[in-house]
């Protein structure tokens, strides 16, 4: 059999392009290892085949790689956006991973509308309207609007929903809404509200209290002491959530910062998000294995603008990558407006770069805290239940249904001692009828860790539900497919209730954990780390089946209940699916976007929307 390390040192560079470009590196199955782009693919590829890529993980990467492909583009702005393309459709092991990700909420006002409202949105698109944001909590964004709402009491409800009320909606009971839609204010009164949100979310809120002000001092004159005090009172909210902002230094632009600390081979990256001069929001992300820096700041700016996300004018970098100028080109085409890196050297923008990388430094004090506690709780988890190997990740399964109705399985990952949940998979059972958990559980291990598993995606340890009949049943699983010795097997069985005649519990024992070859159970003491941990694993892959079956049960309970809607057959309700992209869109669609799915009669149109809606 051939060496994979010499499908490197023996590719032909004569073949290769001198044109800009990706280039995929796959194994001898097929998967794609890792994504790269190049200005110049036959030099890029050089680095390679001469072995001047040093980087630890580069060398290892070569020794898997079977098959090299390169795709050519016009130009190095086609190669960025389409390695960007390739790397989310193969998810590629050796690119950039920033495993704790996570889309943020921003907050949408469009005032192409009459009456403009607020709302909470995850994906930001060029559609003209403001966007402001991003916010890393939905929830404290929540309680945010709840007080704005008080002092600016715009609509909450969809325009066509607020239209088809006969009378204004409990928000305009409780004075959060001004009811526009009742003719309870003037177009030109709603108008100075948006401007005074806006001016708000916009960090202008010396502007926002000046206008109070002179609405107070008015109201006051003309004896309108009523309205003086409702204006003092918005005064007041507004410099509260002022002073709740830190204000960052003299910049009143809106500027993403970024900065890092690296340590060992180690990247801790910081993102400071700076609205109107103020420090809104933070975040970190770690990177696990070393690159140039060069390559990781282009590929996180990649990763991370690649989504629906809000891209500011600005962008401070410790180091200009070498390809600045596409970034700089696909991020202003991204934004709709131009977008510019930049190194500061001096003044207020350096400091902000200097206070991301202490951000760095400290969220990596933190991670490493928090690693070498987990790290602990790993040890004690491996010696109590007498494991072969650190449990680095950890697989637990569980199954879901309703007496064999929508039978489903999960799998939750923990590795290192934290939640993978961008590893956490569903099953679909396709092999089993009725309420078989045995054969359920069965199909999922063999569908997991059957033929075509990445060997070295294989978990430390596997975590099961139940006692020591579903332990046999996963160990003669694993002996089936040769890893029994690759794997740790352990069983987790509920702790027992003795309950007194009147049902009372009065007793409760501790959790058992069962081994394979030992008769009698592990039990952990109550309250301990490693308890916990493990608890958590169970419940969580518990949680995850629930909710999977939950939401294909409630599916199918939707789409049967398409069914009963005269005139609607198996192609009409493909149509409105496909229109309205899902059951629950099509209950909540008006008859005018009803109206406008492609090859849908008017008098289907009108019985779906008279079905979903029978009082109106």
């Amino acid at each position: 059999m051939k060496d994979k390390h010499n499908v490197i040192t023996d590719l032909d560079l004569n073949t290769i392009s001198t044109a800009s470009g990706v280039y995929l590196m796959s194994d001898d199955n097929g998967r794609v290892l890792y994504v790269g782009k190049a200005r110049n693919l036959r030099a890029r590829l050089r680095n390679y085949v001469r072995g001047e890529d040093s980087r630890a993980h580069i060398q290892f990467l070569l020794r898997r790689v079977a098959k090299v492909e390169t795709i050519v583009t016009d130009t190095e702005k086609e190669a960025l956006i389409l390695e960007n393309t390739l790397i989310k459709k193969h998810k590629p092991r050796y690119n950039i991973n920033l495993r704790d990700d996570k889309t943020y909420v921003s907050l949408r006002i469009d005032m192409q509308e009459e009456f403009p409202a607020i709302q909470i949105v995850r994906r930001v698109r060029r559609d003209g309207a403001l966007y402001f944001g991003p916010y890393s909590s939905a929830a404290a964004l929540k309680t945010t609007l709840k007080q704005l709402s008080r002092i600016f009491p715009l609509r909450h409800h969809r325009w066509s929903q607020c239209q088809r009320r006969d009378r204004p909606c409990l928000y305009y009971q409780i004075g959060q809404c001004s009811a526009p839609c009742h003719g309870k204010i003037t177009a030109a009164e709603y108008q100075k509200l948006v401007k005074m949100v806006i001016a708000s979310l916009s960090g202008k809120q010396d502007e926002v209290i000046a206008e109070l002000n002179s609405s107070m001092q008015m109201a006051a004159e003309q004896m309108r002491y009523e309205d003086a005090a409702r204006l003092r009172d918005q005064i007041r909210s507004v410099q509260q959530t002022l002073e709740q902002q830190k204000v960052v230094g003299s910049v009143a632009d809106d500027i993403d910062v970024l900065g890092w600390h690296r340590h060992e081979g180690e990247v801790e990256l910081c993102l400071l998000f700076i609205r109107a001069g103020r420090l809104v929001e933070r975040r970190s992300y770690a990177v696990r294995w070393s690159m140039d820096e060069d390559e990781l700041l282009a590929a996180f700016l990649q990763q991370y603008y690649g989504k629906d996300t809000l891209i500011p004018p600005a962008i401070l970098l410790p180091l200009l990558p070498t390809s600045a100028e596409v970034l700089q080109q696909w991020l202003g085409e991204r934004r709709g407006k131009k977008v510019t890196l930049q190194v500061p050297q001096r003044g207020v923008r350096s400091e902000l770069l200097a206070l991301a990388c202490k951000n760095a430094a400290e969220s990596y004090r933190e991670r490493g805290e928090q690693r070498e506690s987990r790290e602990k709780v790993l040890l004690d988890i491996q010696t109590t239940l007498g494991l072969r190997r650190l449990p680095r990740r950890m697989e637990c399964y569980d199954i879901s249904h309703v007496q064999g109705t929508f039978t489903v399985g999960s799998m939750v990952v923990v590795t290192d001692g934290e939640a993978d949940k961008g590893a956490y998979r569903h099953f679909r059972i396709k092999t089993v009828t009725g309420s078989d958990d045995y054969a359920a559980l069965y199909e999922v291990l063999t569908r997991r860790l059957g033929p075509g598993a990445e060997e070295d995606s294989y978990p430390d340890m596997v975590l099961i539900d139940g006692g020591k009949g579903q332990l046999s049943m996963i160990e003669q699983v694993l002996d089936e497919l040769g890893l029994s010795n690759r794997i740790d097997l352990v069983s987790i069985a509920k702790s027992r209730v003795k309950r007194n005649v009147r049902g009372q519990a009065v007793e409760r024992s501790e959790e058992r954990f069962f081994r394979p070859g030992r008769k009698n159970p592990v039990v952990l003491r109550h309250g301990s780390p490693q308890l916990f941990m493990l608890e958590r694993l169970r419940d969580e892959a518990h949680r995850f089946a629930i909710t999977y079956h939950r939401k294909l049960r409630d599916k199918a309970s939707l789409e049967s209940e398409l069914e009963q809607i005269p005139g609607i057959g198996s192609a009409r309700r493909k149509l409105l699916i496909s229109h309205c992209g899902s059951v629950r869109k099509i209950k909540v669609a008006d008859l005018e976007q009803l109206r406008q799915v492609p090859g849908l009669p008017e008098t289907a149109a009108l019985a779906v929307y008279e079905y979903f809606h029978p009082a109106e």
